[in-house]
């Protein structure tokens, strides 16, 4: 017959260890939901061929994280194809991506730009060209990052999301400058503070700057997403998951 502390003990159920963002089940509830927001659309994977101008400054905005003409990305991912798959489709607009790079103009791109990209993203050369450029310029600083400033799943994938959307510079309006202005209102886990008064800050920043400009000027993936798994108390954005955006319902069961 057990004693009472065994029978305590064989009672006593451990809770599962919360996994950060690089899990791959958790890596890919990111994905759906960045792509909810980018594309109205759960399956992220059908995104490689996505390429518009959005009117947002930027050149043509394409793929599965928005690589955009006008800031680089898109001819690093470009330049990286090229190097793995010499000749491919889209290897002749190189001097115009460089030409264009910083503006928001299609000089040398149109009018077969489009169809060309739609072409290589049927490659799973290209389709992995952009997870890999996604990860090494997005998805894996912005966790690091969030790592480092004691945030749990949901704080990463605020970071990750804010990184999509504004970018990795320092500037007022990109990543960076998001980030310092929520540092100047509370502090991290990691520096002694709470982590959902941060992450409030953080979205609250975050609003700041997309309302600084015309084309992300709609705060639902911050109201109505990120800031409803917060007031859940989400922290580790553990599934079922239910959100909005842009008016559109969108739910992950598992």
């Amino acid at each position: 017959m057990l004693t009472a502390t065994l029978l305590a003990l064989s009672l006593t159920v451990t809770a599962p260890a919360p996994v950060d963002l690089n899990d791959p089940h958790k890596k890919d509830i990111a994905m759906r939901l960045v792509s909810s927001a980018e594309n109205s659309s759960l399956d992220w994977k059908a995104q490689y061929g996505y390429i518009e101008d959005i009117e947002d400054d930027r050149g043509y905005t394409a793929g599965i994280i928005g690589f955009c003409s006008g800031t680089s990305d898109m001819l690093e991912l470009v330049e990286l194809y090229a190097k793995r798959k010499p000749g491919n489709v889209l290897a002749k607009y190189l001097p115009a991506l460089r030409k264009v790079n910083g503006t928001d103009s299609h000089k040398g791109l149109d009018p077969t730009f489009t169809k060309d990209w739609k072409t290589a993203a049927k490659d799973p050369v290209f389709q992995q060209a952009q997870n890999d450029e996604r990860d090494r310029v997005y998805f894996d600083p912005a966790v690091r990052q969030a790592k480092k400033d004691g945030l749990r799943a949901l704080g990463q994938f605020a970071y990750y999301d804010a990184m999509v959307m504004h970018g990795p510079g320092t500037d007022k309006l990109s990543f960076g400058g998001i980030r310092k202005n929520a540092l100047a209102k509370a502090k991290p886990p990691a520096q002694g503070g709470d982590e959902v008064r941060y992450l409030n800050a953080f979205l609250d920043a975050r609003k700041t700057a997309m309302k600084a400009e015309d084309a992300h000027e709609d705060t639902t993936r911050v109201d109505t997403m990120q800031r409803v798994f917060l007031k859940n108390g989400n922290l580790d954005l553990n599934p079922p998951l239910t959100w909005k955006v842009y008016g559109d319902s969108y739910t992950i069961k598992s």
